[in-house]
């Protein structure tokens, strides 16, 4: 596994790279991921930046009324977790279209499940990909529940907040460990529970671009 303080050979050492954002719903990692985006963007204004942001794709595929659309809906009006077809699906489209092999990409809310990260693997394998980075923003249960809480989306009841957490733990935990333990991946533990800003500096710290 490799870990902390990314050695730097220069400005174009991070282009292209992978980003992967993951962690509890709750923590932040979108936010964290918009912000990695811009200033991707704006240092290294050569390259084009893909947000491969999986949560609004499927918020925008279930506005359609065909008969996968609906059952996807229905899921995600019930706080369920989508399963990995539909997910993949979503991003492979947005890759097949958009990726040229020369931009940065940053995936937001996905994978998830075990069988995602490794079907993004064999993608990566694909698109000869080199040592992704993986951001695991680190938050506790209390400190997940909070945020959810507090951002009063319909799909944030407590009911469905419950259920996400706990698919976390049974779900994304081993993703977390198969990243954790993969030489192919550049994993980098990340403290959630500061200010956006804080997180945002810890990130660009430990990555190497600040």
């Amino acid at each position: 596994m490799l870990n902390l303080s990314i050695k730097k050979e220069g400005p174009t050492w991070a282009i292209p790279r992978a980003y992967i954002f993951i962690g509890r719903s709750g923590c932040g990692k979108g936010t964290q991921a918009d912000l990695l985006s811009e200033f991707l963007c704006d240092k290294y204004k050569s390259c084009r930046t893909l947000h491969i942001e999986t949560g609004a794709f499927l918020r925008e595929f279930i506005k359609g009324d065909s008969y996968t659309q609906t059952l996807s809906r229905e899921i995600v009006e019930n706080g369920g977790l989508m399963p990995e077809a539909v997910m993949v699906a979503l991003w492979e489209d947005y890759l097949f279209t958009n990726y040229t092999g020369g931009e940065n990409l940053i995936f937001d809310g996905c994978p998830r499940k075990l069988p995602e990260a490794q079907l993004l693997d064999s993608a990566f394998d694909f698109y000869k990909v080199q040592l992704p980075i993986v951001f695991h923003i680190n938050v506790g249960r209390d400190w997940a529940v909070e945020k959810l809480t507090n951002r009063s989306r319909k799909d944030d009841n407590a009911e469905a907040i419950e259920r996400r957490l706990k698919w976390f733990d049974v779900e994304v935990e081993p993703t977390i460990n198969f990243y954790k333990n993969n030489p192919d991946y550049i994993f980098i533990e990340i403290n959630g529970e500061q200010r956006i800003e804080e997180v945002q500096k810890e990130i660009l710290q430990k990555a190497g671009l600040d």
